[in-house]
């Protein structure tokens, strides 16, 4: 069994070392490159302003931010998900550095780029023309992100999971990632569907006929010298059933 987490985040800005903070965090977790429907996502109160420039990417405010847990809170759960497992990230540099930032202050033991796949390097090797960010990797391989208005980390996690296994070439042993990953509400960032499967509008005909169904009761009847418990159920020939 390989279990994976893919993982995004959306912060403040764009420098750790420079005062910019974590405001979230979305996984969602793959047992053999297929999603189980376990989820983790949070918010975080960044403890400082969210610049106007990074609410304009994510949508999330100060004042939406401002009762949500600390990152203290929240580290040891999210840890918890993780685990040890490989991490599934799109330019991972960034999320890891936000992430080994926030554990840094806690005195916690940093997430090594040893353990973690960069969907990225993993795009740019596969298509050294470009683009190569998450929309136009969706778009070259149909992946639906009509939902994803505002980048959010949870939507881009599920997003990433469809393009790792097309990148990977395995789309053929995971046909079924994409319902998988629709069928789970997401909060507020867009909500998934499963199909209903088609009635028919007439029945098949049977496939038996009067006389099969005739010979195999014959048959029956002559199994366990008459005195077999499953004669008492044996029901009359149907030629409609």
């Amino acid at each position: 069994m390989q279990r994976e987490i893919v993982l995004d985040t959306e912060t403040t800005g764009l420098n750790p070392r420079g005062g910019d903070r974590l405001i979230e965090i979305g996984c969602i977790e793959l047992i053999n490159r297929i999603p189980t429907g376990r989820e983790y996502h949070v918010y975080i109160n960044p403890e400082r302003d969210v610049p106007a420039e990074a609410e304009a990417v994510h949508g999330l405010s100060t004042a939406f931010l401002l009762d949500k847990p600390l990152f203290k809170e929240v580290a040891n759960g999210f840890l918890e998900f993780i685990g040890e497992d490989q991490l599934v990230i799109h330019n991972a540099s960034f999320d890891v550095g936000f992430l080994n930032a926030e554990l840094e202050r806690l005195k916690i033991g940093a997430i090594s780029m040893d353990r973690v796949v960069d969907t990225l390097a993993l795009a740019r090797r596969k298509h050294p023309a470009g683009p190569n960010n998450l929309d136009a990797l969706c778009k070259r391989y149909g992946i639906d992100n009509s939902q994803r208005i505002k980048h959010g980390a949870l939507m881009d996690s599920l997003l990433l999971a469809d393009v790792y296994i097309e990148l990977l070439g395995e789309r053929q042993a995971t046909l079924v990632l994409a319902d998988a990953s629709q069928a789970q509400g997401r909060g507020g960032r867009g909500q998934g569907g499963v199909r209903k499967a088609a009635v028919r509008d007439v029945p098949l005909p049977p496939r038996i006929g009067a006389d099969e169904k005739s010979a195999h009761r014959a048959f029956v009847e002559t199994l366990g010298g008459g005195k077999a418990l499953w004669l008492k159920y044996l029901s009359e020939p149907n030629s409609s059933n």
